[in-house]
């Protein structure tokens, strides 16, 4: 980060940012992929699995949003977001370069299809991601209502290469030996949590996308689990658009049906995520 760089500008002068919040934590998982955390606003009330409006002040002063999944649970005292980085992308270009003490502009107002009033009750919940599209479920894993509403979770996360799956097996690993997170939710949960990661260049022990697993069957044995059907799964989409497509085109031939916060259904897709050109 450069001396003159906007976000240091903005740092010095946090009288002028709107909605300031100050960052508190930066990990830098590959060159294309990092995390942050931030202060959260004392008004801020949210559901696990929605996003805010977040961002940097642009070059004409003027604020860059854009939609970011909040990546912490509900109950934690501070926010957590993960984010791709995009060497040109009007935001993240800038974003990147966050450092401990910096601040960003963050609207608190929370709002998203991914969360657990948006589907009809049910027997497994399944998390299907590509990319940062973890973000929100990393959410909803850490949720205790989670896991009282269902009696399996399973995350299953497709990304190019194995560094770029760090994020979330550091996660998955993380929630299962949380001592705090087993008082919260209760003995055993972390059984009830599945994490099924694969790639789709780079050699890995499971490959293949997302799709293909399912379609396949694959999946369902490696897992142990039966068949999707719309009396006891429901589920969760969030990746790119051409994704989220296939997903619902493959959930539907499961036999469920698309849901909203005003029509709960057997599915639910995020249709916000931020994705390459950000």
């Amino acid at each position: 980060m450069t001396e003159h760089s906007p976000v240091n500008e903005i740092a010095a002068k946090p009288v002028t940012l709107p909605d300031a919040q100050t960052v508190t934590a930066v990990q830098h998982w590959t060159d294309r992929l990092f995390s942050f955390r931030v202060t959260r606003p004392a008004s801020l009330r949210f559901r696990s699995g929605e996003f805010v409006m977040i961002g940097l002040l642009g070059d004409n002063g003027k604020p860059l949003l854009r939609a970011y999944s909040i990546a912490s649970p509900a109950w934690d005292d501070e926010l957590e977001f993960y984010s791709i980085k995009v060497p040109d992308g009007p935001l993240t270009s800038k974003l990147q370069h966050i450092e401990v003490g910096d601040q960003i502009i963050l609207r608190p107002k929370p709002v998203g299809t991914l969360v657990l009033d948006a589907l009809l009750p049910g027997k497994r919940l399944w998390f299907f991601a590509t990319g940062t599209g973890i973000a929100p479920f990393a959410s909803l894993m850490r949720d205790p209502d989670t896991y009282e509403r269902y009696e399996q979770v399973i995350m299953m996360h497709t990304c190019r290469d194995v560094a770029e799956l760090e994020y979330g097996r550091r996660l998955i690993e993380d929630i299962r030996g949380d001592e705090m997170l087993a008082e919260l939710m209760g003995e055993g949960f972390a059984d009830k949590l599945l994490y099924y990661p694969t790639t789709t260049q780079e050699e890995s022990p499971v490959m293949g996308r997302i799709t293909d697993n399912l379609t396949s069957g694959k999946a369902f044995a490696d897992l142990g689990i039966p068949g999707i059907n719309p009396e006891e799964d429901r589920g969760m989409v969030c990746g790119s658009l051409a994704f989220n497509t296939d997903m619902k085109e493959v959930l539907e031939g499961f036999g469920l049906e698309e849901g909203a916060n005003s029509d709960p259904k057997q599915y639910v897709v995020e249709k916000a995520f931020v994705g390459d050109g950000i």
